[in-house]
């Protein structure tokens, strides 16, 4: 039940995105939309949700932002998956518990996941130049300024939903194994 709600509070994030998107694109900072789905994907892995469950949700919602998006497809999907790896790995040492550390959370793993999807379009992309990294690095600090600015948002909606569809608050019925 967790999952489903983590997919379709992504795929609705994702909505959101595209209408700031349409909303924003009138001002003149380049990047200054957020990505609303990469906090959820790091609350995610922060919070030590199942390696199977956590990935798949996070290939679904990586696989929707690319079909949403004008991006490859396969490009978000792997760095979402990724994002999600390395925030679980990183889990355990790390507390999203106050506003400040979700804040540098989401700046961390925004400015990463950027990086990261730089790299891959300059190994991989079609332009044999590399014009289109060079293009699109200016993007990547506001994006994940702005990104981090969200990030306290979204960290709170997913822990109402986390507890929303705890098994801890379901009724004991008297069956024990």
């Amino acid at each position: 039940m967790r999952n489903v709600g983590f997919l379709v509070a992504g795929l609705l994030l994702l909505l959101v995105q595209a209408n700031l998107f349409r909303v924003l694109s009138w001002t003149h900072i380049p990047g200054l939309i957020p990505s609303l789905v990469l906090p959820l994907i790091v609350f995610m892995g922060v919070h030590e949700y199942s390696l199977v469950r956590g990935a798949a949700v996070a290939f679904v919602l990586g696989y929707a932002t690319d079909l949403i998006g004008i991006a490859p497809v396969g490009l978000y999907t792997f760095t979402s998956v990724a994002t999600f790896l390395l925030a679980r790995s990183a889990g355990v040492r790390l507390a999203a518990q106050t506003m400040w550390m979700q804040v540098v959370l989401a700046f961390s793993f925004a400015l990463v996941h950027s990086i990261t999807i730089l790299v891959l379009l300059a190994i991989f992309g079609r332009g044999k130049d590399g014009w289109v990294p060079r293009l699109l690095y200016p993007l990547a600090l506001p994006n994940a300024l702005s990104t981090s600015v969200v990030a306290p948002l979204i960290f709170y909606l997913a822990q109402r939903l986390h507890i929303a569809t705890s098994t801890s608050g379901r009724p004991d019925l008297g069956v024990h194994p």
